[in-house]
């Protein structure tokens, strides 16, 4: 038996809880502070108001602005009375507006340029959900290393991502954009693209400024409704939103981003507790934060401030640094330091704050660095690709495999590939696209004929389900009447030996704004699958989505399901890859499935309720007419092979404080093919001062399995692990006992239980 040890400690664990220092924002420029008084020393009040400017580049820069609006935009430029702008996306274009910043203003500030590069600039990774489901943080910070060198090829060099808000509830569209429903896995797989996008060196001009976002509280947005009222107490905000900020915090990221929403009445962009007491008090943070889309302006229509003008006021004073897009910086900032409303000192702290990261990233020793015109002929655009259809393959999930219906087998002749997602080359793309362009990724269709597959190969469409206009901005509506196609997807399926069926949503389902109250296949997509159904039973349902969607019927009557996210660039070749067999599946889910949308929201990690269960009658939490548990778990995913977990053994059955205990569990690959399989830590705290989660997670790893090989995967247990926000307001490990709990995911476990001592 080999062993293979896993460090899950405190060398992570202790970014997630308590308050302890964090590491700075990596840079080789020195002398920062000083570098930023002296600048400072010389701005005038209009110029640090200018710093705290973000404006959109909404006309092309490569030639003079032709709007009132645009010219007064121009104009602010060229005085230096603007600190970023967004949107500006070429080499040519970012030059032009810093050289008509740099060659016209009096102190010659550079600006910074960003972007939302989401999951991919050019080269399109899977949807950050999907991406997610790899548990793979090296693949994570491999995407984003890519994705920021695609960036500065064209001039951009601060992204709005990653987004590590905690999401539960499938009905909010924004769920595709963040890590799922836990904490820890959230937090570090915010590390692992923190890292990847700004290196080792944030001067270095092949790495890009990260945004931790949205701060805080956004993805739990009542009824899943898109910029909705949030309202949780202080246990929900300390020991579930905030973990994934501090991690972030502690891993240098350069800016945060404040969200929407309120919480509990107050609107975060105006939140002091959040922005000046935690993030940039307890926490010590050094970066800058940038407010959401003209989040400032909206406080207005929250009814927490009158105007413009009165809302930079509570933006400013609670510690929002920059103005993304709202004028009320601009109308307000100068007026209330001239009407003593307030203190000049505000502005500073702010203007330092960006100045800061400004000299990290070594623009005012160049300006001009990410502005290399030749860069982008040597990006090994080809090699990109080859790594997103890695990443692609490792975040698909084998939901369902009745009777090893996957691998397809060689000896099946004829193929009938069916769906509204078939052949679809832009819905993998996903939403928050970049510059990926429209219909560039490999479609199923595409990635079967690809492969070596000697079977016969037919294709129909069967119904279609986005109509219309297809874009970020517009709603997207979905065909509820024509069913004209389904009659040929039924012949080809009944003449086949087995069908693949691609179904799911349009890339423009999910996303800002697309809230939905139904989760289910949208249109006419389940009457055709089941129309399928009645021909052919031999399904291979592929899922293309980007949020978990309710699938019941499908569970309870398809063979097997692979969930295929929206998985970018090379989608149809990763999928082709893990239908052949060519890849076993090693995804797992990192967030649960509903059995109905009435679940929602519904996570793995919730309270046990005074009333859990009752063999006797209806009094307990319940609902009457399905079970309580999700259709697929949190953690949850097959592979082509099986694992076995034996017995769990510690090295001490007490934990003192500062100690260490290790527990040990063997795993045995029991199937006939090679695979890998991500062993999960759970941890629950039976007795605490406030009620605890009936489990979390606290560690995983993946272990590579060849037929019949076995090893014993450990994890550290020790003080660190066992801390959370108590109820005396601090983060502590309290004295009790525990159990531990490992498995395959969150629902198939083993238990032992251990004391800890302080």
């Amino acid at each position: 038996m080999k062993k293979y040890f896993i460090i899950i400690s405190s060398l992570f664990f202790g970014t997630i809880g308590g308050y302890s220092q964090n590491s700075g924002i990596k840079s080789s420029v020195q002398d920062v502070e000083t570098k930023v008084d002296s600048v400072l020393n010389l701005m005038t009040l209009e110029e640090k108001v200018g710093q705290m400017i973000q404006y959109n580049g909404s006309w092309d820069l490569t030639g003079p602005a032709s709007e009132v609006g645009n010219k007064e935009k121009e104009d602010r430029l060229k005085k230096g009375l603007v600190g970023s702008m967004l949107n500006v996306l070429s080499v040519e274009a970012t030059e032009k507006a810093q050289r008509l910043n740099m060659e016209n203003s009096r102190i010659k500030i550079p600006l910074i340029f960003g972007y939302d590069v989401i999951h991919g600039y050019k080269t399109i990774f899977p949807v950050p959900l999907g991406e997610t489901a790899s548990w793979d943080v090296e693949a994570a910070e491999e995407s984003a290393r890519i994705a920021a060198l695609e960036s500065v090829a064209e001039g951009v060099n601060w992204t709005f991502s990653p987004m590590i808000d905690i999401s539960r509830d499938a009905r909010w569209g924004r769920i595709m954009e963040g890590s799922g429903e836990d904490p820890y896995l959230t937090s570090r797989i915010a590390v692992a693209k923190i890292n990847g996008y700004q290196g080792e060196d944030l001067a270095d001009p092949k790495t890009i400024a990260a945004t931790a976002k949205h701060f805080a509280g956004y993805g739990l947005a009542e009824a899943g409704r898109d910029y909705n009222a949030v309202n949780i107490g202080k246990n929900e905000l300390h020991n579930v939103v905030l973990p994934p900020f501090k991690a972030a915090a502690d891993a240098g990221v350069a800016t945060f981003m404040n969200s929407f929403n309120t919480i509990d009445g107050i609107p975060a962009t105006g939140s002091e507790r959040l922005q000046r007491e935690i993030l940039k008090g307890d926490w010590d943070w050094q970066g800058f934060v940038v407010s959401d889309w003209g989040s400032i302006t909206e406080m207005i229509p929250h009814g927490f401030a009158r105007d413009k003008v009165h809302a930079a006021e509570i933006a400013v004073t609670a510690g929002s640094d920059m103005d993304m897009e709202g004028g009320a910086y601009e109308a307000g900032l100068e007026k209330l330091v001239a009407e003593g409303k307030i203190d000049e000192s505000l502005i500073d702290e702010a203007v330092k704050r960006i100045l800061h990261v400004k000299f990290k990233m070594g623009l005012f020793e160049d300006p001009y660095k990410y502005m290399d015109a030749g860069l982008k002929e040597n990006v090994p655009y080809e090699e990109h690709r080859k790594t997103a259809r890695d990443i692609a393959k490792k975040s698909i999930v084998l939901l369902k495999n009745e009777n090893d219906l996957l691998p397809i087998r060689s000896s099946v002749k004829k193929i009938a590939v069916i769906g509204p997602l078939a052949d679809d080359k832009d819905t993998p793309i996903g939403n928050w696209r970049a510059q990926g362009e429209t219909n560039s990724a490999v479609s199923v269709l595409e990635g079967l004929k690809n492969t070596d597959l000697k079977s016969e190969i037919t294709y129909a469409k069967g119904v279609t389900l986005g109509e219309g206009e297809r874009s970020f901005l517009m709603p997207l509506k979905i065909n509820k009447t024509d069913r004209s196609g389904i009659p040929d997807a039924v012949a080809k399926a009944k003449d086949a030996e087995l069908v693949v069926m691609v179904l799911g949503e349009d890339a423009f389902q999910s996303g800002e704004g697309r809230s939905q109250a139904n989760i289910g296949l949208a249109g006419l997509q389940l009457e055709l699958l089941k129309e399928v159904q009645k021909v052919n039973k031999n399904i291979v349902l592929v899922l293309m989505n980007g949020r978990p969607i309710e699938i019941t019927w499908a569970s309870e009557n398809i063979p097997a399901i692979v969930e295929a996210w929206q998985l970018g660039t090379e989608s149809g070749n990763a999928i082709a890859d893990v239908l052949l067999g060519k890849y076993n599946p090693s995804g797992k889910l990192p967030v649960s499935f509903p059995r109905a949308v009435g679940q929602e929201p519904l996570y793995y990690n919730r309270m046990n309720t005074g009333r859990p269960s009752n063999d006797q009658h209806v009094t307990y939490s319940h609902y009457t007419d399905i079970t309580n548990g999700p259709l697929y778990p949190f953690g949850f995913g097959l592979s082509y092979t099986t694992f076995e977990y034996g017995d769990l053994q510690l090295s001490s059955s007490e934990l003192g404080k500062g100690g260490s205990v290790t527990l040990s569990v063997p795993v045995t690959n029991t199937g006939e093919v090679k695979g890998k399989e991500v062993v999960q830590l759970y941890l629950h705290d039976l007795v605490a001062s406030v009620a605890r989660p009936v489990k979390e997670l606290k560690g995983f790893e993946m272990v590579e399995l060849a037929p019949g090989e076995t090893k014993t995967i450990d994890f550290t247990i020790d003080e660190e692990m066992l801390k959370f926000y108590t109820a005396s307001e601090e983060w502590k490990a309290e004295e009790g006992e525990f159990e531990l709990m490992v498995g395959g995911n969150s629902e198939d476990l083993q238990s032992i239980k251990i004391k800890y001592n302080n």
